[in-house]
């Protein structure tokens, strides 16, 4: 019996997500980027949790901390076979966990970008 390991989920980056990775820490980009290989896999690191106000475990956000200072990354498990990264951030607040509005505003407008995206790419497939 011969069991072929699933296939690797696509990665794909929304706006500047990657170029905003890129800039982080080297200890803070190997988190977030092992998180993700993880994901790609169908696995969920444990430094992955759900993110607040988008209902479920679809849009998640990794949580990194570095030199007293915090950076997510946020992406989304939505779709068959590719999971978009559609915002990384370093969390400038000192006050309270939550992500500030306009971030989340940015996650759902690069969303929506995703879910277009997506189905575009559905039609080239069919």
């Amino acid at each position: 019996m011969n069991k072929n390991p699933p296939a690797l989920k696509t990665c794909m980056f929304v706006g500047s997500s990657r170029r905003d990775l890129q800039a982080f820490p080297d200890s803070v980009r190997q988190g977030v980027g092992l998180a993700l290989y993880e994901a790609q896999n169908g696995l969920e690191s444990t430094s992955v949790k759900a993110l607040k106000g988008f209902g479920g475990r679809q849009i998640l956000e990794v949580v990194e901390g570095f030199d007293g200072d915090t950076y997510r990354a946020v992406y989304t498990v939505r779709f068959v076979g590719v999971i978009y990264v559609l915002h990384v951030f370093q969390k400038k607040s000192k006050k309270g966990i939550s992500t500030p509005k306009q971030q989340i505003e940015l996650i759902k407008r690069r969303l929506k970008v995703a879910e277009e995206h997506y189905k575009q790419r559905q039609k080239k497939e069919d």
